[in-house]
């Protein structure tokens, strides 16, 4: 029990969350956050995303650079679809998904280094 990692549990906690309500989508349409009706995939964006932002700065303190960057690639990506979804943006959208498709490629062509 003394090498659990607390950020990792709640990064993975995070992501846990976002996979459970996209997986809920079909059944359940809408949630009601903070007295707001929201779709459920949107909710499960914005979790992955918070739970992105949250592993980033931690993991780059701690010298993973690759982790650090691919959290923040994801918050940045994922958080964009969330708020594009909320705010009706076909920008952002757009930017979402090329942060995120641009990440994967980097990501890609950084596995060549490990």
């Amino acid at each position: 029990m003394d090498d659990l990692d607390p950020v990792s549990i709640v990064v993975g906690s995070l992501v846990a969350i976002a996979g459970v309500l996209l997986f809920l989508q079909p059944s359940v349409r809408v949630l009601t956050l903070f007295g707001r009706r929201v779709p459920t995939f949107v909710a499960s964006a914005g979790v992955l995303s918070l739970g992105f932002a949250v592993g980033t700065p931690v993991y780059l303190r701690r010298g993973y650079r690759l982790r650090g960057i691919a959290h923040g690639i994801g918050a940045v990506g994922f958080g964009s679809l969330f708020f594009a979804a909320g705010f009706g943006s076909l920008a952002l959208l757009w930017l979402g998904l090329a942060v995120v498709l641009g990440g994967v490629l980097f990501l890609v062509s950084e596995t060549r280094n490990l």
